[in-house]
């Protein structure tokens, strides 16, 4: 446990928690300007509350996200110093270009969204909803092109000093995973929304309360998944035509593939194995001929480059790579089987009084969560042992001298802290989704507008809601 291994780890431990809370609410920003819109085109009051519903939620999450990140970009300085110092000036910029194109509209707009209901009109307040939307997705443009540079990178120089310094702006941005990155990222992002919105709504219906506003969620949620879900297995498939290219040695790494299999006989696909680093070799594996070369080359003898075509210090550890990427792709799996038997369901009428299926999207919730870190742990364990791939080791880039114990105890002040601050975040979303959506009064309400809206309070009003209550939550219960 040396100030490398921890410094990985705190990295890791920071970056898995914010990561959680910027993709959920890059979803939910778009969900919130699509809930006004509807609003503004039919003036529906269920519209208005299920707008200032999730706009409670979206509040407190984006306010994790920001804190989590702030404590993210830490870590630069004090534990990874050479690679602030050699990678700066391309990173730098970037990240800069972020905060200046994407924050500060957020920052700016966010303010409208919360607070100015009553004190905008109405297409000014649809504005400030659209700009925040559109904040979270330039937000996500540059620190996935800045992520991306990392992984295959290109238009830089490398001066006397071993300094990268950029020659090309328009190559760094768009780099050659760059493009596939964020499709698959902002696909990830949708999707998530997409279960957690209608988890919620099978929720409600599960326990026969907020019937209408559920119905209507649910529907939107199961459109939405047969759109986004196909579209994020195409995207994954070019993704990963564009790693095999790029980077051979960590598509190797997530099959697994040591050696080179006879003439002609293919790639195979493992479906399940035991990596065995040492050896070189799967245990248990089990794996179905050809298939492999099928999907990662799109060819009936494909082949890829195997792991044993490079030193073993040249690498990455095999099996946390091997294991997420086929979680992430079974959760996939998952999904289309949800947004297919939905549309079956819808079709047949009988979506909303499905008692398994409301309980599949209840499991499902989650599960954009865990799809979503393990992808990253696949990203970002899988170019190991680069930082800036094939040019900077990670080993290299740690801050020098610093101290094993100093890293440890940051590590657990940051544990206990994340503990406290973002335990009681999820609780009191807990409490929000408890509630659910409640009537809000109209916009003319006494008082002119001089009382801003509380959108980060709860309703005044029970939290556990009795089972018929007199928003027609008996409706659905059978």
């Amino acid at each position: 446990m040396d100030a490398l291994l921890l410094s990985r780890i705190q990295f890791g431990f920071v970056i898995s928690f914010h990561i959680l809370f910027p993709a959920f609410t890059i979803g939910l920003a778009s969900w919130l300007a699509f809930i006004e819109w509807r609003w503004l085109r039919t003036r529906d009051d269920l519209w208005r509350d299920l707008y200032f519903f999730w706009l409670k939620i979206f509040a407190v999450s984006f306010g994790m996200g920001v804190v989590s990140g702030i404590v993210m970009s830490f870590q630069f300085g004090t534990n990874w110093a050479v690679l602030s110092e050699r990678a700066g000036n391309i990173l730098g910029p970037l990240l800069s270009y972020e905060v200046l194109t994407a924050f500060f509209l957020e920052a700016t707009f966010l303010g409208v969204m919360l607070f100015g209901w009553r004190k905008v009109s109405d297409g000014l307040h649809f504005f400030a909803t659209c700009m925040v939307a559109l904040g979270t997705l330039i937000s996500t443009f540059w620190i996935i092109s800045a992520n991306s540079w990392m992984q295959t990178p290109q238009g830089y120089a490398i001066d006397a000093r071993g300094w990268f310094v950029p020659v090309d702006w328009w190559a760094i941005v768009f780099n050659p995973s760059f493009p596939y990155r964020l499709a698959h990222m902002v696909l990830a992002a949708f999707i998530t929304t997409c279960l957690v919105i209608g988890g919620t709504s099978a929720w409600y219906l599960r326990r026969g309360v907020h019937a209408a506003a559920a119905s209507r969620m649910l529907r939107h949620a199961v459109a939405f998944a047969a759109i986004a879900v196909p579209l994020q297995i195409l995207a994954g498939d070019l993704h990963g035509l564009n790693v095999g290219e790029h980077q051979p040695v960590k598509l190797a790494a997530i099959e697994a593939h040591w050696h080179d299999a006879a003439p002609g006989a293919g790639t195979p696909l493992v479906l399940f194995a035991l990596p065995d680093q040492q050896g070189e070799r799967n245990d248990y594996e089990l794996a179905v001929p050809r298939l492999g070369g099928l999907i990662l080359k799109h060819e009936w003898d494909g082949t890829i480059q195997p792991l044993a075509a490079v030193p073993p210090e040249e690498r990455p550890p095999v099996a946390p790579v091997f294991f997420a990427f086929r979680v992430m792709v079974g959760l996939g799996v998952l999904m289309l089987v949800l947004a297919l038997a939905s549309l079956w369901a819808w079709r047949r009428g009988t979506l909303e009084r499905s008692r398994r299926l409301l309980d599949f999207w209840r499991w499902m919730s989650p599960t954009g969560f865990i799809a979503l870190l393990a992808g990253w742990y696949v990203v970002e364990i899988g170019r190991q042992p680069y930082v800036v791939y094939g040019l900077l080791r990670t080993s290299e880039a740690v801050s020098p001298n610093i101290a094993a114990a100093a890293v440890l105890s940051s590590l657990l002040v940051y544990a206990l802290a994340y503990a406290v601050i973002f335990g009681a975040g999820i609780w009191y979303l807990r409490k929000l989704l408890l509630v659910g959506p409640v009537k809000q009064p109209p916009k003319d309400t006494r008082g002119g507008g001089k009382t801003p809206a509380r959108p980060l309070s709860l309703p005044d009003e029970p939290v556990d809601l009795p089972a018929g209550d007199a928003r027609g939550a008996g409706e659905v219960r059978r």
